[in-house]
């Protein structure tokens, strides 16, 4: 055994109540979610630890944890607010230099910081956003300089000499003659409306190399940003696995990966959609996430609609009717119900961008699925590992051109 030494610097040796701070606790159940509330439900009850009972009591006091009334343990408003920013703090600290801070379109009036450049004046722009320069610059290059000897008298037709009472006639002011053409007005970053649902993969792979997680607290950072920065937008997240079910914001913190149950080479099921879910749950079922998301989308008065998808193989499952079939190896069945559907949401006014995981497969057959997808739905598609996902998302979302509904 080797020793080493070193400077004592006087400070405190950490205690485990402050080497396991609050911040680490909140990632700690983003990462792990419900098990980690069972596991901090478990720590509660251990009188051997009393440090993480002191600091599970300190959870409860700052209500970032509350009692549900059968006695379990829940996240609170105040809690998963917390995760949000902190997912918005490590997802902005990680994006490359140079992305932009906002999904601006260049417009004249009202919305949005002003920019360098002007525009003709059209009818119904409001007049309080003239560049007095420029538009004088445009009077006096079309009409010239005012002559001499004509104009109209500056306050009235004559003024009165201080010391009399005689008045005295006003000189005439010269005319700057202007017409509609001569009207320039400032241009502004204008903003507008957009509805996003994130389709997130839900399915047994996405356990593997991180994914869910990266793609978990991109979520939560949008959630987060659309609150505090875009509160005109609306996000929605759904996720999808045999089925497809909308997370509620206060569950998203919790959501995890559905568990696989099944380990057959090949597997071909047909479940009643009401039986669902006594069915293994561990498949990709996008059609129906692509359904919800479509649904959801008709129901929001946004000008802008756009669906991210999320995930890490191509369909294993699809719904016929009242059935839905899970199979595997995946089926051209389940393919070709699920590009149907997507061109229905195209069809509806969104656009789709695909996010493909890719980081841990020898082949990569399943991307052609990508491609026609991208392809059918005129979309863009972004192959990309879970460390960079997190950029490829939030710039698709932040750096429109022109509108919020160029997706790059």
């Amino acid at each position: 055994m080797k020793y080493f030494y070193g400077h004592y610097d006087g400070q405190e040796f950490p205690s485990p109540d402050s080497l396991f701070s609050l911040d680490q606790f909140m990632q700690f159940i983003i990462q792990y979610g419900d098990q980690a509330l069972k596991a901090i439900q478990q720590m509660m009850n251990d009188p051997k630890n009393p440090e993480h009972s002191d600091l599970l009591d300190q959870l409860l006091l700052q209500s970032l944890l509350d009692r549900s009334p059968s006695g379990q343990l829940r996240l609170t408003p105040r809690a998963i607010s917390r995760m949000q920013r902190l997912a918005l703090i490590e997802v902005f600290s990680n994006l490359r230099n140079g992305s932009r801070d906002g999904h601006e379109k260049i417009t004249p009036g009202h919305g949005g910081d002003r920019v360098e450049g002007t525009k003709p004046y059209q009818y119904g722009d409001p007049v309080s956003e003239l560049d007095l320069h420029q538009t004088l610059h445009n009077a006096l290059a079309h009409h010239g300089l005012p002559k001499k000897g004509s104009g109209v008298r500056g306050q009235g037709s004559a003024m009165r000499n201080p010391s009399s009472l005689t008045p005295v006639p006003c000189p005439l002011t010269p005319l700057i003659r202007f017409s509609e053409r001569d009207f320039e007005l400032h241009l502004h970053e204008g903003t507008t409306s957009c509805s996003t649902v994130i389709l997130l993969d839900q399915s047994g792979s996405m356990m593997r190399h991180g994914r869910f997680l990266a793609a978990k607290k991109v979520a939560l950072a949008m959630q987060a940003l659309v609150r505090s920065r875009f509160p005109q937008d609306t996000l929605d997240i759904v996720g999808f696995y045999s089925g497809a079910s909308a997370i509620p914001e206060s569950l998203l913190p919790l959501a995890m990966p559905k568990p696989v149950t099944i380990y057959d080479y090949q597997v071909r099921l047909r479940v009643p959609l009401s039986k669902l879910d006594q069915a293994p749950q561990h498949f990709t079922n996008l059609h129906m996430g692509l359904q919800l998301a479509r649904r959801t989308l008709h129901k929001r008065p946004s000008e802008n609609k756009q669906i991210f998808i999320i995930t890490d193989g191509q369909p294993t499952a699809h719904l016929d009717g009242s059935t839905v079939h899970l199979l595997y190896p995946p089926d051209p069945k389940s393919t070709l119900a699920t590009l149907k559907e997507a061109v229905l949401a195209v069809r509806a006014g969104a656009r789709i961008a695909t996010f493909a995981l890719i980081e841990d497969y020898w082949q990569m057959d399943w991307v052609g699925f990508v491609d026609q997808l991208t392809k059918l739905t005129k979309g863009i598609a972004f192959y990309t590992s879970s460390a960079e996902l997190s950029n490829c998302i939030m710039e698709s979302y932040l750096s429109g051109r022109k509108k919020k509904t160029h997706l790059a």
